[in-house]
């Protein structure tokens, strides 16, 4: 296998269009024949390094087999007769999957689709270490399901009520015996009353849409106060908001992770969950959810039943931000007075390349300040699980992110997903520079509710 800790820079890694020819991968390297990574996809890859800066892992340890094309190279040396093993599938674990990479490419590389096409390759055909496989197995468990996850609620409620959660992390002995559990403690947010919403949310004034609503797995159970605050803000902006009660995962978890088959289970339900409740667009609060959603024609591509369904039903998916900017505003924005720093999640501005609509909406409410954050780029890693998986570097790059946002010297940190509201709470806490954090949405709902600045400055939103 090629030496992983080459520093190449020059494109002396030799030409990626060699592989096209290859067709099916070679027997006995790393991948089987379904769904293999393309190799024209791979092709694409001139090793040119614009996406080399923006790569978290790359910026953080500055190797090249940590970079996009590094790991875009180890791809195309499976197809070439590689053996999958452990030092391969380290590299291509470590990748964040933020996309940026992809926004940073001038030819173009969909290294989105290789990386998930590897990545399910690698749940299929390569064994794990034990200790690895039961933390996934937990993980997976309990995050794609929203009925377990707010079972989860009551114990964790007891332990920030009663200040044991602080007490055993000072002690810092779950850190050492387990810091993948450590670290899933610490993301845990704080936990404020449930709020369910109802089947059907009735627009005010004129109907101008009917929209469906996804809940969520830890956007519902963690922060149901930013579900809370979609539905009224599209409530108030003229739709009619269709919760359906039978929605589950959206998949994006394990489609991020290579578990294909479940994810294919997952995105079928919501794909039936959604034509029965007969709305116009389904509308997304949470970016990696979103990002997943958009692309189910390609992830049921294969399923006869669900193809055309999947096209279809991804036409109508629209981030909160997307479809209040396709709509326009109708409801009164009352002023806040308070400067926030707008965070991209990776999904969202990546993956989705939704940039304009949420900053839009944050510069249409009368006294805001909206302030930018240097190295917006970059990954605040926590990229769905990655934090929990790989909590140094998550931390590390936690840190950094942390840094930038004190930097502006804003408010409140907004941005508009819950793993990186998890994420980047931690980090400003660690950096004893406390400040507000909210959803996009939350301060939009503020404005039209006309709210204090205060509420979103101190955490004390209806979210909180």
């Amino acid at each position: 296998m090629t030496d992983t800790t080459q520093q190449d820079t020059g494109g002396t890694l030799g030409e990626m269009g060699a592989v096209i020819d290859l067709g099916m991968p070679v027997a006995g390297g790393a991948f089987d024949e379904h769904h293999p990574p393309d190799a024209a996809l791979i092709g694409d890859c001139v090793h040119c390094g614009f996406c080399l800066p923006t790569c978290p892992t790359y910026v953080l340890w500055g190797e090249e087999m940590d970079s996009p094309r590094g790991r875009i190279y180890l791809m195309k040396e499976g197809l070439e007769g590689e053996p999958m093993d452990d030092a391969m599938v380290s590299h291509w674990d470590a990748c964040l999957g933020c996309m940026a990479c992809v926004t940073a490419c001038p030819s173009g590389v969909q290294y989105d689709t290789l990386i998930e096409q590897t990545r399910a390759q690698v749940e299929r055909n390569h064994e794990r270490a034990p200790k690895d496989k039961a933390l996934r197995g937990l993980i997976f468990a309990i995050f794609p399901h929203p009925k377990r996850l707010r079972l989860l609620r009551g114990p964790l409620r007891v332990l920030q009520r009663t200040g044991l959660d602080r007490a055993v992390r000072r002690t810092g002995l779950l850190e050492r015996m387990a810091p993948q559990l450590a670290a899933m403690e610490s993301l845990a947010p704080r936990l404020g009353r449930p709020e369910p919403l109802p089947p059907r949310i009735t627009a005010t004034g004129e109907r101008r849409a009917v929209v469906g609503l996804l809940t969520g797995c830890v956007q519902g159970a963690f922060f149901p106060g930013v579900n809370s605050a979609t539905a009224r803000v599209l409530q108030a902006e003229g739709c009619d908001v269709v919760v359906p009660p039978k929605q589950g995962c959206c998949g994006a978890l394990s489609v991020h992770n290579g578990r294909e088959t479940e994810a294919q289970d997952y995105a079928r339900a919501i794909v039936d969950a959604f034509e029965a409740a007969g709305v116009e667009r389904i509308v997304v609060n949470a970016a990696g959810c979103g990002s997943t959603m958009k692309d189910y024609a390609r992830l049921l591509g294969d399923d006869p039943a669900y193809a055309e369904r999947a096209t279809a039903f991804a036409e109508k998916v629209r981030d909160v931000s997307e479809i209040l900017d396709e709509l326009g505003p109708v409801a009164t924005r009352h002023p806040l007075e308070l400067s926030v720093a707008y965070h991209d999640a990776c999904h969202l501005a990546h993956a989705q390349g939704v940039r304009a609509q949420p900053r839009a909406l944050l510069t249409g409410i009368p006294g805001l300040e909206l302030r930018e954050i240097a190295e917006g780029e970059l990954c605040c890693g926590s990229a769905g699980i990655y934090n929990i998986l790989n909590p140094e570097p998550a931390r590390e790059l936690g840190d950094r992110k942390a840094a930038n946002i004190v930097a502006t010297g804003a408010d409140v940190l907004v941005t508009a997903n819950p793993g990186c509201l998890m994420q980047v709470t931690a980090a400003i806490e660690r950096s004893g520079h406390p400040m507000g954090m909210a959803h996009t949405i939350e301060v939009l709902d503020a404005s039209l509710r006309g709210a204090p600045a205060s509420s979103l400055r101190e955490g004390t939103h209806p979210s909180a």
